[in-house]
């Protein structure tokens, strides 16, 4: 992830966040298949929990810059010690229990993202009020949490990975 501005194109923002989702939900599916060994990627320590966390974390969070600046609000700093950090809970196993869980949060993160960006009008979406990127940008930027999902990758279940 970069701190650039985000590069856009022609697809519906609200798209680019629902598939986005899609594709964390995936690679999710598998993580049940995680041995508790955490992985390190570009000097960092990722796992399942610990990807949910971040994607959802960063949904949350621009989120709330979007509504704060649509109400004309100054946004409220992030205190988050995003990917900086793993958590004793980012160790724990991931089950099926936890992976219906992702489902629901991060279904409905994208859920409330869609129903936003599709409310918004063209120019709304590219000449956002206040400070910072456009509200179409802030959506591309968004759909790059999948950074997270992609560390973990798709795991294969122990006896299918020798």
């Amino acid at each position: 992830m970069t701190d650039e501005s985000p590069t856009t194109d022609g697809r519906e923002p609200a798209q680019v966040v629902t598939a986005m989702t899609d594709h964390v939900l995936g690679l999710a599916a598998t993580w049940i298949a995680w041995d508790g060994r955490p992985l390190q990627i570009d000097g960092r320590t990722y796992t399942p929990h610990k990807a949910i966390r971040r994607v959802s974390d960063h949904l949350l969070d621009h989120l709330a810059e979007v509504e704060a600046r649509l109400a004309g609000h100054e946004t409220i700093p992030d205190h988050w010690h995003a990917s900086a950090i793993t958590t004793p809970a980012d160790l724990a196993p991931f089950g099926q229990q936890d992976l219906d869980e992702a489902r629901s949060r991060l279904t409905r993160l994208a859920q409330i993202w869609a129903d936003r960006l599709n409310a918004l009008t063209p120019d709304q979406l590219d000449n956002s009020p206040g400070k910072g990127w456009t509200f179409r940008q802030i959506a591309f930027h968004v759909a790059e949490s999948d950074y997270y999902a992609d560390a973990v990758g798709a795991l294969l279940p122990a006896a299918t990975a020798r």
